[in-house]
């Protein structure tokens, strides 16, 4: 059901081990990084696509992990990555590359991070992270937050909250993107309990009910804004495509229901209705005259 991305270590970034895109052209490309999260590719695959077409670029799409990514941008290697969380979320990544680095803009406000539960759970159960303490309601999560991947912001900020609300008999299943998603998808199919780490856009919210319980601690933060960062110089080399990637916006519920598209047919599909479904919001982000 869930799609399985390879994952390219640092060594790809130099070496080139990279998913292209291709266009007629001699140019040097564009290196755009992304982590296999599901917000992070459409939008990334989106720009591709835009910079590819509209502008006449080639893209080389990098994937690795969170870590490498905020890495590849300060050292040069990768031109740009659409996906940085703040001020909370990548706040330990950002601040080692803040002075090399540049921020070209918003792409999507209000992101937001917490854990969800499935919307059959009485919320006299569970409303709220302080709930998880209950004996009843412990039994019945086994003692267990459903994770992603160990370099996620939103990994460091759970075990935080573990603490924060002492919650030492739980374990956080460290996983992955898609090992998170297929724990709810059997849960789900048997109206099992559990509690997962997640985030807002998501197309999960499109086709599963669940609900966020609430962080009267605020552990894992309140909004976010997701800003796209580049390596020093970038926007005097191809300014062309900084400028398109400052004004490239999306609004959160276009982006979820792109996403939940794309889970039903493909990205590349998705992306393609994307284009066809907004032309004036495409011709804005890459400059051109409404006529």
């Amino acid at each position: 059901m869930f799609k399985t991305i390879a994952t390219f270590g640092l060594a790809a970034m130099m070496f080139g081990t990279t998913a292209t895109i291709s266009v007629a052209q001699d140019a040097k490309p564009v290196k755009i990084g992304w982590a296999a999260w599901s917000d992070a590719e459409f939008v990334t695959k989106l720009a591709a696509k835009v910079i590819t077409d509209k502008l006449g670029t080639k893209v080389e799409l990098v994937q690795t992990d969170v870590a490498p990514l905020y890495q590849g941008v300060s050292r040069g290697d990768i031109d740009a990555m659409m996906m940085a969380w703040l001020p909370e979320t990548h706040a330990d990544y950002f601040h080692k590359v803040k002075d090399k680095v540049e921020t070209l803009g918003t792409v999507y406000e209000g992101a937001k991070l917490g854990w969800v539960v499935p919307a059959y759970i009485p919320e006299d159960a569970i409303s709220s992270i302080e709930d998880l303490a209950k004996d009843d309601v412990k039994e019945k999560l086994g003692n267990t937050v459903q994770g992603i991947d160990p370099g996620a912001g939103l990994t460091r900020l759970s075990q935080q909250a573990l603490k924060d609300y002492a919650l030492s008999d739980y374990k956080l299943q460290i996983s992955s993107e898609a090992g998170m998603l297929t724990t709810v998808d059997r849960a789900m199919r048997s109206e099992k309990w559990f509690v997962a780490t997640s985030w807002s856009p998501h197309w999960m919210f499109g086709k599963y009910e669940l609900r966020y319980i609430a962080d009267p601690k605020k552990s894992l933060g309140d909004a976010e804004h997701v800003d796209i960062l580049a390596r020093k110089g970038m926007k005097e080399e191809n300014p062309k495509v900084a400028d398109f990637l400052s004004r490239m916006k999306l609004p959160i519920a276009d982006l979820e229901a792109a996403m939940f598209n794309a889970q039903e047919t493909s990205y590349d599909e998705a992306v393609a209705k994307y284009i066809e479904d907004h032309p004036d919001q495409i011709a804005a982000w890459i400059g051109e005259e409404k006529g």
